[in-house]
């Protein structure tokens, strides 16, 4: 059931829709700081490099949950989350991100694996709904989408009694997850960049 309001509404997303996602993504988070780290060169070039990584990620993860905000008939924001037990890429998928991430160059894959590999330590050995990637396209953000995408997210945790999780390289997107419940628990330097990793307890 959609979530409207004059302008807005959210849906979870289908494989038609994985493309037009991966895009968004894309685009949305190639200023992440770890993501100039990692990726390098222009924002052109980082945008399409983890487009085509996160669309290999998307469709080889079919048991996330992928929503989507969309402004009018456009896409304007996407928020996937995978379940307990299944944040970590399946072999198969793992091989294939590898695959997709050898072709950006020996430099970029080798920075790509030790951001994964520092990222995937932290994560809680509890269970959890792990949030991410999360982002609205660029020339969108500060008008409500990202929290419209999170409190559908929030409302889904708190309805199945489920502990969240997250990791962050944005301080100013620490505030806002604190609105959703959200508190830092970690933090490290990962490929010199500062990353903050959050929980929210179940209700």
């Amino acid at each position: 059931m959609a979530t409207s309001s004059p302008y807005l509404s959210v849906r979870s997303l289908g494989g038609s829709d994985l493309d037009a996602a991966a895009r968004l993504l894309g685009r949305g988070m190639a200023d992440n700081p770890v993501h100039v780290a990692a990726y390098r060169g222009d924002d052109a070039s980082r945008a399409r490099r983890h487009e085509l990584l996160v669309r290999t990620l998307l469709r080889h993860s079919p048991s996330w949950q992928i929503e989507g905000v969309d402004r009018g008939d456009v896409l304007a924001g996407v928020a996937a989350s995978a379940p307990p037990g299944r944040c970590q890429p399946t072999v198969s998928a793992r091989l294939r991100l590898l695959g997709r991430a050898s072709t950006f160059g020996p430099v970029a894959a080798s920075r790509l694996v030790s951001w994964q590999n520092a990222w995937s330590r932290h994560d809680p050995d509890a269970p959890h709904v792990h949030l991410g990637p999360v982002s609205v396209d660029r020339h969108l953000r500060g008008h409500g989408i990202g929290g419209l995408l999170l409190l559908r997210h929030v409302a889904r945790l708190d309805a199945t009694g489920a502990t969240g999780y997250l990791e962050t390289d944005r301080p100013q997107a620490i505030e806002f997850y604190e609105r959703f419940g959200y508190v830092v628990v970690e933090a490290a330097e990962v490929i010199g960049v500062p990353c903050w990793f959050m929980r929210r307890p179940a209700a």
